[in-house]
């Protein structure tokens, strides 16, 4: 099996093109491309277009149809994402199985959750416990807020959290994050029992 590095957003739209929790890239890729045998690769017919306005007068179709050709244009694959943004088409069962005990998923699903919600997850900041902070913006905003709070950094964001804490905490923790990302009541729950 071959590795390849992809960007964020081509991965946010592989993700949101899950169809069941575990379904691998390379199964999502299959059926995207509709590839279905190893070296099967079925290119879909796509009905001809004019190209050019020149080739719409000449084929004597309607102006409508030129104003459709000028006016179509693809959708950037940053809104197709956030149309289907949800952390459930990102988290892998077998990549979370790889992570190193309760702290290494704890991380990684706080990282899915970022890389889903990138411009509300600052939600978390908001989740705390009467006595402790258990995220922050920086790993000194956490250790100056208590003893023993071992801050770990959220894979590829800029936010800390406190990891000194029981695994029961760490899912209430992430139940209370899924819960102010805009997760339903059990949808939450489903997220914290990845941990």
């Amino acid at each position: 099996m071959k590795k390849i590095d992809i960007d964020d957003e081509l991965y946010q739209y592989i993700a949101s093109n899950t169809q069941s929790i575990g379904e691998s890239a390379s199964t999502i890729l299959r059926r995207l491309l509709n590839i279905h045998g190893e070296n099967d690769l079925v290119v879909p017919e796509k009905p001809a277009l004019p190209a050019s306005k020149d080739e719409v007068a000449a084929s004597g179709q309607s102006s409508e149809v030129t104003a459709v050709i000028e006016n179509k244009k693809p959708a950037p694959v940053t809104q197709l994402t956030q149309q289907h943004a949800n952390v459930f088409n990102i988290l892998n069962k077998e990549e979370l199985a790889m992570q190193k005990g309760v702290v290494g998923r704890f991380l990684f699903i706080l990282s899915a959750l970022h890389r889903t919600h990138k411009t509300d997850f600052s939600a978390v900041l908001d989740v705390q416990g009467r006595d402790r902070v258990y995220f922050a913006t920086s790993k000194e905003a956490l250790v100056n807020s208590g003893s023993s709070m071992n801050p770990k950094n959220i894979t590829d964001s800029e936010y800390w959290v406190m990891t000194n804490s029981n695994t029961t905490r760490k899912k209430m923790m992430l139940h209370e994050v899924a819960l102010g990302l805009g997760y339903s009541a059990e949808q939450a729950e489903k997220i914290r029992d990845y941990l």
